[in-house]
Order: structure tokens, then sequence, then C-alpha cells
């Protein structure tokens, strides 16, 4: 087993923290149980959120890299090493959220490209907002869209223009960002299609590992992926992600557990980091 210890906090977003550790190609995150919408704006505590967000994104990381994306994941922490740094944020002041490493990830460093990269399959929440589309219509051709990641900005819709302004990615490297979303929308669809349920949207961020690969990093879960139930018509019972939040419909954890209960029946089990 390859031991490692748990080091600095390094950032604190609104739903993880990324601590060093003493490898240096190896970075441990730990899922928050806030729950956060609008910018921030409105926030809550919700117990149990940070260990369904991080099992159901270490499942479906081991999904995708099957069908051959890469992503920054490296497993999950033995039990042993997750007390420890359970242990270790608890003395360091922090607070560490859920059952013991439940809540903690593995995964490489990566140079993080400052771009929210957003697909939309079927019509909702701000695109509706933005344009004259009534929620729930089916995209003839999915959307993806393109946004600067600065909350102080209010993360803005870049055009083709505007990216070039600000120099974060040349043409070949913004198309391979497009080429990799577009993989996991499939790859995504596919899977949840097979679960009854609807992946009506998502968004991800991608970055560069120390040796130059685009790797798939952040979280896939129901914060970041719009997901319907098919077999429920009402246009709220169906919900099964942040919207639940957002929209004070309550159920939240209910709805995340719902999620990882399908997802754990068809995707492989998540590798513990050796």
């Amino acid at each position: 087993m390859s031991a490692y210890s748990l080091g600095p906090l390094l950032h604190e977003g609104k739903a993880k923290r990324v601590y060093a550790t003493d490898q240096p190609d190896l970075l441990a995150v730990e899922f928050k149980d806030d729950a956060t919408a609008f910018n921030a704006q409105k926030r809550a505590q919700l117990s149990g959120k940070g260990v369904l967000n991080c099992q159901i994104s270490a499942l479906l990381f081991e999904y995708l890299e099957l069908q051959g994306i890469p992503t920054h994941f490296l497993g999950l922490p033995p039990a042993t090493a997750t007390a420890t740094a359970t242990s270790a944020v608890g003395e360091a002041g922090g607070e560490a959220s859920g059952e013991a490493g439940g809540n903690w990830m593995l995964v490489r460093p990566v140079r993080v490209v400052p771009l929210e990269v957003v697909i939309r399959n079927i019509a909702a929440g701000s695109l509706c907002k933005q344009l004259p589309i009534a929620s729930g219509t089916r995209l003839e051709q999915p959307l993806l869209d393109l946004y600067y990641k600065d909350d102080g900005l209010g993360d803005p819709l870049l055009s083709e223009a505007r990216l070039r302004l600000l120099g974060l990615v040349d043409d070949a490297q913004r198309i391979a960002i497009e080429q990799l979303a577009w993989r996991v929308n499939t790859a995504l669809g596919q899977l949840f299609a097979g679960l009854d349920l609807e992946l009506v949207d998502f968004k991800i961020e991608l970055g560069y590992s120390a040796d130059g690969q685009l790797l798939l990093a952040d979280e896939i879960s129901p914060d970041n992926c719009r997901l319907w139930d098919r077999g429920i018509a009402d246009s709220q019972a169906r919900i099964l992600d942040k919207d639940r939040f957002r929209q004070d419909l309550g159920g939240v954890v209910e709805a995340y557990g719902e999620v990882l209960k399908r997802v754990q029946g068809v995707c492989p089990e998540p590798r513990v980091y050796r």
C-alpha cells in the first residue's frame, strides 16, 4: 500500500476542500455538506451530502475511465488513511463531514483551465430565462457553452472572440476541451438512460496533468448535473439534483441517495488507492 500523509489546505471552494499530501503527485479532496446556489447567495448545511457526492463521483469517474475518458481520479482512500485524515482535519480546526473516509477522494494534481463547460440536452434553468425556450424542451442538437470561471464576475458566457481575447486556451486546446466534453455527454447520457434517468444538462471542469494530458476534474454529481426521473411525470417530483435545493423542494439528500443507489447497481466499485 502506498502510504501518504495529509498536508496543508490548498483550496476551499463552495463544496470541497483540497489538501496537499506528502506526495507531490497526490491530492486529497474532502467533499463538504455545504449546499449553495445562486453564486453562494443561498447556503445551507445538508448532513450526508458530502458523502453522497463523493461516492457518486467516484463511481462515475470509474465508469468514464472504462469508456476511455481520462479523469483526475486515483481512488478512494484506504479506511485507515481516511480515519487519519479526518482526525488531522479536526486537529487543524476544520470540519470533516460524514462517515470517516466516505467523503474523501484522492486525485491527480491538475492545472485547472478556468472554464466551466456546460452541455445542455434539454432546456432548463438559466437557458429558459435567457432565451424564449420552454423548460423541458428537448434540443434538436445539444448545446455546448463555455463560461469564464470567476464568481466575482458571475461566471460570464464566453463567445469565441471573448475566449481569444482572454487568451485562456488556444484554438487547438478549445477543440480538445469541447471534444472531451461531447464524449462525456455521450457516455453519461447512455449510462443514465439505462437507469431511467434523463441527463438534462451538466457542468464540468477540466485541467492538464503534469505531463500535459487533458483530464476531467472536479466532480460529477447531482450538484453539477440536472437529472430527472423518467418514470415520474410531475415536473417537480421528478427532480433528483440541486434544483431541489434551488427551488426549496426539500428532499435533497434523499434525491441524491436515489441517484447513488442507481449508479451503484451498474458502475464498477471505485478503486481503493494503493
